[in-house]
């Protein structure tokens, strides 16, 4: 057998380790949400690919630090995706459009960081490869040797399937992104549902079967009608990853600041709520605030002698 090519993370001096698959192990079963699975070592695009087989279901979410991601990633959240939406929801942005790739480069290695386990995705934003093939190569390298991810994630259907190869051909893994497409919502017309309709339901469909085929390993599907999404979802062979298409999909993905109640404001329609974050922030910064002009703190406990 010959031997194993050295990663291309190990080129860059001082740059820190891209999440490479490792050789497969004979029985490397790793549950991807839920149980002990005893494999220490991170989720991989195989590891979903094999959970897509047995019709297992998993959770992902978006992460922009190492202190949150530490938390999701302790949760048993199997992968995370470092997304654009990082410009709207962290960096203070009106929308995805403006964020750069030094940006999310540097949330992407904050978020490898501080995980073990979880596959972190980084997303390619606006303008870094729809020029050509070549350019989402330059950007998908970075994002591999100089922050750790272990996959890249890109917008767009047939359009944009020569950077996909390029991207697999050279050892990316590529999850793939169709229907509502933010970082186009200026063609689109604004943020509304995609896929209704035959026309372009089948169009949506035909997007998605040539990102398969040009080596996708995963595809979201966002604001896409539910009975669209599951039949997509029943036709490939690879995972798909809704929001805000229904409950048909193998995975699931929410910005974690909807999720956890800290956006301020109405969130999305497809978005649940599962905690009021916000509001206990708020409230423990006014009641921090209070002691201080009380002189309650710092208490005697708090202060050295």
């Amino acid at each position: 057998m010959s031997p194993q090519p050295e990663p291309a993370a190990a080129c860059a001096q001082g740059a820190p380790a891209a999440q490479v698959e490792p050789k497969p192990a004979a029985e490397s079963r790793l549950t991807l949400y839920g149980g002990s699975d005893g494999v220490g070592r991170r989720v991989t695009v195989r590891d979903l690919a094999l959970a897509k087989r047995r019709g297992e279901r998993w959770p992902m979410l978006t992460a922009y630090d190492a202190l949150t991601a530490g938390v999701f990633d302790e949760a048993g959240i199997p992968v995370l995706l470092v997304g654009d939406s990082a410009a709207d929801n962290h960096l203070g942005y009106p929308n995805t459009v403006p964020v750069t790739v030094d940006e999310l480069i540097t949330l992407t290695a904050a978020v490898v960081r501080g995980t073990k386990r979880s596959l972190i995705v980084a997303d390619m934003p606006f303008g870094s490869y729809q020029a050509s093939a070549t350019q989402a190569l330059a950007t998908g390298t970075r994002f591999l040797k100089e922050a750790g991810a272990g996959a890249v994630k890109l917008e767009g259907g047939r359009r944009v399937v020569p950077q996909v190869e390029a991207l697999v051909q050279a050892g990316i893994p590529v999850m793939a992104h169709v229907g509502l497409t933010p970082q186009s919502v200026n063609v689109l017309g604004g943020y509304r549902v995609q896929g209704r309709g035959d026309e372009e339901a089948e169009r949506l469909l035909a997007d998605a079967k040539s990102l398969e085929a040009a080596g996708a390993f995963a595809v979201v599907l966002e604001l896409v009608p539910g009975e669209l999404a599951t039949r997509v979802t029943e036709l490939l062979n690879i995972p798909t990853i809704g929001i805000g298409a229904g409950p048909g999909t193998d995975a699931q993905v929410l910005v974690w600041t909807d999720m956890a109640g800290m956006t301020a404001g109405q969130a999305p329609r497809f978005a649940k709520k599962y905690a009021d974050m916000r509001a206990v922030l708020g409230d423990a910064a006014r009641a921090y605030a209070a002691d201080v002009v009380s002189g309650a703190f710092p208490a005697p406990e708090h202060t050295f002698h």
